[in-house]
């Protein structure tokens, strides 16, 4: 068998890399150039960075309070879609009854729509059903992380399923034969050798309701504004700011590549945690 050559595959992956990246690169270049040089002849190398747009973004109160709304409903809904997806897929994985495996189909169903059909019906849920006295749901932080369940929801039970299957069901009954409670099944041998994947659901679960937009633009107004859906707002009638949404959009991938790179090793484990090795 002919080998591969290593440098040119370290270069074919560096060529991949570069290109992967340049056009992050490229939105930083713009960030950082002040509105009359954005429509010059562009430069490769950045000289000469103007700050002015981060220091206008930064000490923009409202810019802030889209950030903190985004943080919020982001870590909001991948907590909670975490923690009811592993339930949910521990419930299908351990106990047989009649038509768990039309439930598990019924759940990956509602990622099978776009989330556009869903609108009208979610204003309404929002607005009319649950409605207590003048509370509604519209335009508030829970709202938006119950409707993002809609979706990553499904998702995290589809991802942590296979998980969950790979955990053999032996270790289980050895420690009911000890005298283990469910609970400290669930939370003593389940749970910790299903790290991997909760990890990998937690992020990208994370991921999808961070750079929601659709959704975000529709049901909230201005108290659960996401930083998304605040792009918005600098396109107008007398122009776009391109170097303030390229500044912002620099700060909305931040905080997902802070993240990923914290749980990388976590999201690579999950990814072939129950893997067929051969």
């Amino acid at each position: 068998m002919k080998k591969r050559n290593p440098i040119l595959t370290t270069l074919f992956w560096i060529l991949i890399s570069l290109l992967t990246l340049f056009p992050i690169y490229w939105l930083f270049v713009i960030s950082v150039k002040p509105a009359v040089q954005l429509f010059s002849t562009p430069d490769l190398i950045l000289n000469n960075p103007y700050w002015g747009n981060y220091t206008e973004v930064l000490g923009n109160r409202l810019v802030r309070s889209y950030m903190i709304n985004s943080l919020i409903i982001s870590s909001g809904n991948a907590l909670l879609c975490t923690v009811l997806g592993f339930f949910t897929c521990y419930a299908l994985s351990r106990f047989d009854f009649k038509g768990k495996e039309s439930i598990f189909f019924w759940t990956i169903t509602n990622r099978m729509a776009p989330p556009a059909v869903f609108l009208l019906p979610l204003f309404l849920l929002m607005t009319q059903v649950y409605r207590i006295g003048e509370f509604t749901l519209l335009d508030t932080r829970i709202g938006m992380i119950l409707v993002y369940c809609t979706f990553n929801l499904p998702f995290a039970i589809w991802t942590l399923r296979p998980t969950i299957d790979g955990i053999p069901k032996e270790l289980d009954e050895a420690a009911y034969v000890d005298g283990a409670s469910p609970w400290k099944v669930i939370s003593e041998i389940v749970f910790p050798l299903c790290r991997p994947g909760l990890a990998v659901t937690l992020i990208l679960t994370w991921v999808f309701a961070w750079n929601e937009y659709l959704l975000a633009a529709t049901l909230t107004n201005f108290d659960a504004r996401t930083l998304t859906t605040g792009l918005s707002e600098y396109v107008t009638t007398t122009g776009t700011e391109w170097g303030i949404m390229a500044t912002i959009s620099v700060f909305t991938l931040i905080p997902a590549l802070i993240v990923f790179g914290l749980v990388q090793k976590h999201i690579v484990a999950g990814l072939t945690f129950g893997a067929v090795k051969g």
